[in-house]
């Protein structure tokens, strides 16, 4: 009889080995091997048999797609593309603990009005799954509870004609499949439940939602093939501190990616914010130096959300660079390019940016809005409160247009701001002053922002650092602004 090989597999990019080694070649993780039964080894060649003959299809079908199934949850639909599309296959990845399992159940409690659903959790009694939905309110709901593990179970109720037409897999890092050695949670588990998962709902027409543990750093866990299995990948972010929750997409075959969705989570769960910028602005003070209103584009959708920015004298020989919500990389380059194009001298002080609200920033455009608030705290000249800053910067100091101006202006005319400083449009694109209703200042270069910071009757560069009296805020003036 022949000897049962085996092979070792890194348990964070998937890669096999045939001895086991401290260090995965591949993707350089340490102490990330774990040995598995090889599987049957594939035949050498085709061999003489003929393959059965694929019929193909026109690229233009008569059929008509099915009706997108909506969860009543408009943030939540939103991300999704519009609704859930039958066959599909969703990943929700997020930290222990953000409300993956609350958004989770509320949907199945609005779906189950129309459609059949079917709730299955690997980690927790069913007796847990009841008292959650005692607390969010939705334990009458029709929707279907199991505690199960075993995949083979799972898909043999699912492959029925009165299976569940949309379930939940909470979650996939728990389940197994009993045909392989290894333990639930490992490369091989994840990647065979996975699939066979995702294979019997697509040929049921199954809606299939699987909940996914992330790494450290913020990864779903497992192989990267995870998110390629699946049609879409949705993050669920947010800080513990902070009581929203951004539901965002990073891949969607049925819908725009890099949509969000923004949540508030209270006593009785997860509650939907029509008008995020509304409540990241909430508790803005004006008048304060140090702080900009960024108009951004998440997705589809304009936020207005608050940058600050805090530049003090430094003790140490070493300045400290702190980043709350942004790349601080990006915040690097913002700093060397203030230095080098614009004189300003922020390289012996301390810096720190927080984005308020908990939001992450990823967008470029929000350059400018940085390079304002850091030069107003170094100034102590408050931007005025009725103004938001978009643009991106390059590194030679030019300030760049940015996409969907006009929609940025436009949210920042409906929460009642009145003036913008934002990138110079391209020729045959340029506005009227006064778009939207707001007084505009179009830049071409960064060092344009500098004077705006000028108090009155001063000219020159910026200060190094100026003493900020609150008694004596300085404003703009109204001929600035032509």
């Amino acid at each position: 009889m022949a000897k049962p090989t085996t092979r070792y597999v890194c348990q964070a990019c998937g890669a096999s080995f045939p001895k086991w080694a401290g260090k995965c070649d591949a993707c350089g993780e340490w102490n990330s091997l774990v040995e598995e039964a090889a599987p049957d080894s594939a035949p050498k060649g085709l061999g003489a048999a003929r393959g059965r003959r694929i019929d193909f299809v026109g690229l233009h079908g008569s059929s008509e797609a099915p009706p997108r199934r909506m969860t009543g949850i408009a943030e939540f639909d939103r991300v999704c593309g519009g609704g859930l599309v039958p066959g599909s296959a969703i990943l929700i990845g997020g930290d222990p603990g953000i409300g993956k399992s609350t958004l989770l159940l509320q949907a199945m409690a609005r779906l189950s009005q129309d459609h059949r659903c079917a709730y299955v959790s690997g980690e927790e009694a069913v007796d847990q799954v009841r008292l959650r939905a005692q607390r969010l309110g939705c334990a009458t709901a029709p929707v279907d509870l199991a505690s199960a593990t075993s995949v083979r179970d799972i898909v043999a109720s699912l492959d029925d004609a009165k299976g569940p037409e949309v379930i939940v897999i909470d979650s996939i890092q728990t389940m197994y499949m009993d045909n392989l050695d290894s333990a639930p949670g490992t490369v091989a588990q994840v990647r065979a439940s996975a699939q066979e998962l995702i294979r019997v709902a697509k040929r049921r027409g199954v809606v299939l939602l699987l909940v996914g543990h992330v790494t450290k750093e913020g990864m779903i866990a497992g192989p990267r093939v995870l998110e390629h299995m699946v049609d879409t990948v949705l993050y669920f972010e947010g800080e513990r501190g902070h009581q929203f929750r951004i539901l965002r997409a990073v891949k969607n075959r049925f819908g725009p990616t890099d949509e969000i969705g923004v949540f508030e989570m209270g006593d009785a769960g997860l509650g939907e914010v029509a008008n995020p910028s509304a409540l990241f602005l909430a508790e803005r003070r004006g008048d304060v130096s140090g702080a900009a209103v960024f108009a951004g584009m998440e997705g589809t959708r304009p936020v207005l959300v608050e940058v600050q920015a805090l530049v003090a004298p430094s003790p140490l020989g070493t300045p400290r660079r702190a980043v709350v919500g942004w790349d601080s990389a990006r915040l690097a380059m913002v700093l060397a390019v203030l230095e080098a194009r614009c004189g300003v001298q922020i390289g012996a002080n301390d810096v720190y940016l927080s984005v308020a609200g908990g939001l992450r920033i990823t967008e470029p455009a929000a350059d400018l809005a940085v390079a304002a608030a850091l030069v107003s705290s170094l100034t102590g000249e408050p931007v005025p409160a009725d103004t938001v800053v978009f643009g991106e910067l390059g590194l030679s100091g030019e300030v760049r247009a940015v996409s969907q101006t006009d929609t940025r202006l436009k949210e920042a005319a409906k929460l009642g701001f009145s003036s913008a400083i934002f990138p110079a449009r391209r020729a045959g694109k340029k506005g009227s002053r006064g778009d939207n209703g707001l007084k505009t200042v179009e830049l071409q270069q960064l060092g344009e922002l500098m004077p705006l910071f000028q108090p009155q009757g001063s000219s020159g560069r910026p200060p190094s650092r100026r003493a900020h009296d609150d008694n004596d805020t300085r404003r703009w003036r109204d001929d600035e602004y032509i």
